[in-house]
């Protein structure tokens, strides 16, 4: 008998295997010539794989007119249709959604039609389940690409339809927890954003323990209060999973605030000239593919011995914490005129670089110290807000996860 490991305790009969091609209709859709203007920027919806992760579809960033849809292979799907990537860039391929309108889709998209028989919600999150085994159905070759035989070819295992809908709407509400959680986190982080912006143009202004307003600020250049170095050199893949621990290049793009938990591990002999992290320093990814991504800032504001930092990455060492507070300047570093000086200094055509000469030269505001804890302490109150949420989003997804493998047949 096949039965899932968890299940409603209403519901007894057996799972029946099929394929997709035998409880629903499989087709894809097509792309408008690009050529022809009168078929592009009109009202129908037309979705591509990019826009395909695991949600509801309720609008598309690219729409066409009757005419393209007309002139096209491009097909109009009804609400309720499943689309799922066949190729695209990264972890696209195998990635599923539902449409919540009617739209039309490019070819890379296989389009879902469930009979009237079958749940379209249990469909969808049993092909979610399904994620890496769909994956590893591909065909091979230079790009590992689905079709639509192939997805047609994929075997799912049906209980009656009454527990379908059941684990559906099961299911649904826990996506309804996850998108508020979204929600929530998204907002913050926006708010997060705006303020930050209004304090570094100083319309958000405190006041001193007398109530009175701080001076003015001053606009210091990073070479007066500081001085850069380098990250490791000379190392190879050999020196790497052992020894002294290491800040990554990911660390400091991920976050403004050095996570230790993530250290990497590197070999650092004794007497290697290697400049050790300390606590205040300051760290900048040099190098990207965009120019977009040079020069993040994330701070170390944990007292760590025998700590290095990756190549691809410089650092920046405060001369004094009464100028320049490093938890005041992580966030600084990311208020758009700093970050916007920063951008410019990026160079490069396949992959960008950035001066630390040119980045030493920048000016950036210097308020009064005890205005500086003051703005770093009201933004660090925003973000333990927003990492709370984050926590709570990723257990909750965690825990769909772990149902979606014991709810469904494998």
């Amino acid at each position: 008998m096949t039965l899932p490991k968890l299940r409603f305790g209403a519901y007894s009969s057996n799972w029946i295997p099929s394929k997709i091609g035998d409880i629903a209709t499989v087709t894809s859709g097509g792309t408008p010539s690009r050529d022809n203007k009168n078929y592009w920027g009109g009202n129908i919806p037309w979705v591509t794989t990019s826009e395909i992760k695991y949600k509801n579809i309720y609008d598309s960033r690219e729409k066409i007119t009757a005419e393209g849809l007309k002139h096209s292979s491009a097909k109009l799907f009804n609400p309720g249709t499943i689309l799922m990537a066949m190729y695209g860039q990264g972890n696209t391929r195998g990635d599923v959604a539902k449409l919540e309108i009617e739209a039309a889709t490019n070819q890379a998209c296989a389009a879902i039609i469930p009979h009237k028989d079958f749940d379209v919600d249990f469909i969808f999150q049993y092909l979610i389940r399904q994620y890496e085994e769909i994956r590893g159905m591909s065909n091979e070759g230079g790009q590992k690409n689905l079709s639509g035989s192939i997805v047609k070819n994929i075997s799912l295992h049906f209980p009656e339809l009454l527990e379908q809908k059941k684990i559906a709407s099961f299911f649904s509400a826990v996506d309804k927890k996850i998108s508020l959680l979204a929600k929530k986190h998204e907002l913050l982080l926006q708010y997060k954003k705006g303020v930050m912006q209004k304090l570094f143009n100083q319309e958000i202004k405190f006041k001193d323990k007398n109530g009175q307003h701080f001076q003015d600020w001053k606009f210091i250049s990073l070479a007066e209060m500081g001085a850069t170095f380098n990250g490791l050199t000379g190392k190879s893949s050999e020196d790497f999973g052992r020894g002294a621990q290491y800040i990554t290049y990911k660390q400091i793009f991920d976050s403004s605030k050095i996570d230790p938990s993530r250290f990497g591990l590197v070999n650092v002999a004794i007497d290697e000239d290697q400049h050790e992290a300390r606590f205040g320093d300051l760290f900048f990814t040099s190098s990207s593919e965009t120019s977009n991504e040079v020069g993040y800032c994330s701070a170390l504001l944990d007292d760590v011995k025998n700590l290095y930092l990756n190549s691809f990455c410089f650092g920046y060492r405060i001369k004094s914490f009464q100028v320049l507070s490093p938890n005041y300047a992580r966030f600084m570093f990311f208020s758009s005129k700093v970050r916007g000086d920063i951008v410019l200094l990026a160079q490069g055509s396949t992959r960008y670089n950035i001066s630390k000469a040119g980045f030493m030269k920048i000016k950036v505001p210097v308020p009064d110290i005890e205005e500086q804890e003051k703005i770093a302490s009201f933004l660090e109150s925003l973000e333990r807000k927003i990492d709370v949420i984050h926590i709570e989003l990723e257990l909750i997804k965690h825990y769909k996860q772990g149902l979606l493998q014991q709810m469904f047949v494998q």
